[in-house]
């Protein structure tokens, strides 16, 4: 299964509501961006958590991350 460009659907959600005249339009294209770039950093911490284990750096003994 393919995922998403949540990051495009985020600027799509930007340019609508960049065009919208009603308030409540342009609310809910903010309201749409602000979820599709909460997906979008879900994802890069999938890929990332999904990296570290296929890189065997999940492992018990390896050291805890700097944070």
């Amino acid at each position: 299964m393919a995922n998403p460009d949540y990051r495009a659907l985020a600027a799509k959600a930007h340019d609508e509501a960049a065009a919208a005249t009603l308030a409540n339009v342009r609310d809910r294209a903010l309201r749409s961006k602000a979820a599709f770039l909460a997906m979008a950093q879900r994802q890069d911490l999938g890929e990332r958590n999904r990296a570290r284990r296929e890189a065997g750096l999940d492992r018990e003994d390896a050291p805890p991350p700097m944070l």
